[in-house]
């Protein structure tokens, strides 16, 4: 299980990491294991939008159990699969880059989404914070 404070540090390090790499204003969400949320923050100037579009990433993160690049990947190449997800979880899952699982000791304890810049840059920071508070990711 994540704890609040670990996610908190997660969650600030993804936007100083973002504010260094000059991204566009974000949104992070980081969700325990069973997809509620820990914390969520929004830059001022990001879209009212983003986090829910960062929710959208972490939660189909933490509930398929791979990044929502891998999940992306699927819904190139079996659509209706990924369709028929996104209608099961009610529109909860958001298959595009920018989220990944939180793990530590190999146990999947959380997810961490990001929502404001190219997905791909979305992605790394969220790698790069989990991996400075000692965690893993997938």
């Amino acid at each position: 299980m994540i704890k609040l404070e670990k996610a908190l540090s997660i969650a600030n390090d993804c936007i100083s990491i973002a504010r260094e790499k000059k991204a566009k204003p974000i949104a992070v969400v980081v969700l325990d294991k069973h997809g509620n949320t820990i914390v969520s923050l929004k830059e001022d100037d990001a879209s009212f939008f983003r986090i829910d579009v960062a929710k959208g990433k972490a939660w189909g993160c933490v509930a398929m159990g791979e990044s929502s690049r891998g999940l992306g990947d699927k819904a190139k190449s079996n659509p209706a699969f990924v369709n028929a997800l996104t209608v099961t979880s009610k529109g909860r899952i958001l298959p595009n880059p920018g989220a990944v699982l939180i793990k530590e000791n190999n146990n999947v304890i959380g997810s961490v989404g990001i929502s404001g810049d190219k997905g791909e840059n979305d992605e790394k920071i969220c790698i790069e914070a989990v991996k400075k508070n000692g965690l893993d990711t997938d």
